[in-house]
């Protein structure tokens, strides 16, 4: 028998926990959310009219499950960095003070955030977390997921975290362990950060890399897509962002309306996949059954595993990969809809010069392409 679940979503961003949970059968009751454009696509897409700021609320809606993909800023790699007690990421903490004052705790918890975490300050804001969570009277299983196991070609990893105080995590979010998706063994693409050159690009294999908020200046940054039968360098249109996330295209145009058409580069980038808060959310409602009986018992001075469990201030590792489904793979060139925006004279040139003096290695002929597609951008021979 299903079960169907009240749903509270704070720092709900463009809704894809919630819009996820709700495609597995959960009912949404309150959203809360700082950025007010944020909020004008929750009004549209949910017909909620959302609380602004999670530090002036008080209580807590009563609800089944509250979930909480609170900012990555301060947990990031390509963020700051300064981990749980940062003035972004910390403000998870607001999830705790609220707990402490409710009258009647939510049976379930569910949070995201960047793997980076695990390792970043030792592990320090997810050990945070689950000391919270224990002292909150909960039972806790986290676990690295990947996007791509949904068959969406976006090589994107992002730790979800599930918390329950009288039913077991484990069989909503270890339950399900598929193995790697069937890859094309001939890719017709690849994705890059064309912001970069210097260091890491974020290259992808007929995929794009993680969509993000913005460049290290917070500005709007889409990736680039190199299609190399066509000698192509172009950029994903916003539409098929957001379908790369899982949301129908043009789910933030209302934006457009507030006069903030690049914020939705931002809002789709710190969003949640749809399709794995699904996957969540049917586990909810219909838990699977889960065997550690190959998990381990590790200190807690050790480096945090990718996937793990505990109470009582114990914790386990999860013998469980970061692939609990397989569903039919989707390569990107297919599955862009949408006409790239070709890359730009200016865009290409100084990724071009930033590549050719760094010491990173790319695919063969990659570089090769691009200075032929500079070359045509010069002659105005390469689109728009």
């Amino acid at each position: 028998m299903r079960v169907t679940l009240s749903t509270v979503g704070l720092f709900a961003g463009i809704g894809g926990i919630e819009l996820g949970l709700i495609r597995a059968g959960h009912r949404c009751i309150a959203l809360v959310e700082k950025d007010d454009v944020a909020r004008s696509i929750l009004r549209v897409r949910f017909n909620i009219s959302p609380t602004e700021d999670v530090e002036e609320l008080h209580v807590l809606p009563e609800a089944d499950l509250v979930a909480a993909g609170f900012p990555c800023t301060d947990l990031s790699q390509a963020g700051r960095m300064d981990g749980i007690d940062g003035k972004q990421s910390g403000l998870v903490k607001h999830l705790f003070r609220l707990l402490s004052c409710s009258r009647v705790k939510p049976e379930w918890l569910l949070l995201e955030n960047v793997p980076f975490m695990l390792r970043l300050h030792k592990g320090r804001a997810m050990r945070y977390l689950v000391q919270s969570l224990e002292e909150a009277g909960y039972r806790w299983a986290y676990r690295v997921v990947n996007t791509q196991a949904f068959g969406l070609p976006q090589r994107r990893r992002r730790v979800f975290l599930v918390a329950a105080r009288h039913s077991d995590p484990r069989r909503v979010l270890l339950a399900d362990d598929a193995g790697p998706p069937s890859l094309p063994s001939e890719p017709t693409a690849y994705g890059f950060y064309w912001t970069e050159g210097n260091r890491g690009v974020g290259w992808a294999v007929d995929a794009i890399p993680p969509l993000k908020g913005g460049s290290g200046l917070n500005i709007p940054s889409a990736p680039a897509i190199w299609i190399p039968a066509t000698g192509e360098f172009g950029c994903p249109d916003i539409r098929d962002a957001e379908r790369l996330q899982g949301f129908d295209p043009e789910w933030t145009a209302p934006a457009d309306a507030c006069g903030r058409s690049r914020h939705r580069w931002l809002l789709v980038g710190n969003a949640v996949s749809v399709p794995v808060a699904t996957w969540i959310g049917n586990r909810l409602a219909e838990p699977g059954d889960y065997n550690p009986s190959k998990d381990e018992e590790i200190c807690n001075a050790a480096p945090l595993p990718e996937a793990a469990w505990g109470e009582r201030g114990r914790l386990y590792r999860a013998a469980v990969t970061e692939w609990p489904v397989k569903e039919e793979y989707r390569p990107l060139r297919s599955f862009v809809r949408y006409e790239l925006t070709p890359l730009s004279e200016r865009a290409a040139a100084g990724f071009h010069r930033r590549a050719r003096a760094s010491r990173l290695r790319f695919q063969e002929g990659f570089l090769e392409a691009l200075e032929a597609y500079l070359e045509r951008r010069r002659n105005g021979s390469a689109g728009r």
